[in-house]
């Protein structure tokens, strides 16, 4: 665990901030509202879905002021688990903070009875594929094709 760093359960509280990080993190896209996933994944497994905390000293107050720097939205559909939303704020990358969401996120699905996880990354984006190879995720080659059944905008 990066020190000063816990990773929680995501709270409604967390929303604008959640929000916030994936913009940062380049993860939003016109077609989907980043709201409207946040309100599916509360209705489906929702202690699947993360956040890290970090927590520094209030100069103002007499507790300390949260800051979300990081989260994972997992899911497991019964045959293999999924990570979506992956997200560390930019000046903490490199901190340790998306290993450790990822370690939680894949305690929490092995947990469940996952025997594998899976994850989808943009082609081209070799940063984060480097990233999942260093954990030891697998590169295979397979065709994706999806359906919208649900248009947010």
């Amino acid at each position: 665990m990066t020190t000063g760093i816990a990773i929680r359960a995501f709270e409604r509280a967390d929303t604008d901030a959640v929000v916030a990080l994936w913009e940062d993190a380049g993860l939003t896209r016109p077609w989907n509202d980043p709201r409207a996933d946040i309100e599916r994944k509360l209705a489906v497994q929702p202690e699947l879905f993360l956040v890290a905390e970090e927590r520094t000293p209030d100069p103002c107050h007499d507790h300390a002021a949260a800051l979300i720097v990081g989260s994972v939205m997992a899911g497991y559909d019964g045959h293999r688990g999924w990570l979506y939303y992956l997200a560390s704020a930019s000046d903490r990358r490199g901190a340790g903070i998306g290993r450790a969401l990822v370690a939680e996120a894949e305690r929490l699905l092995r947990a469940m009875g996952c025997p594998k996880v899976q994850l989808m990354v943009r082609v081209g984006n070799e940063q984060v594929l480097g990233f999942y190879d260093e954990l030891g995720y697998e590169r295979f080659e397979v065709g994706n094709t999806g359906k919208r059944l649900i248009h947010d905008v």
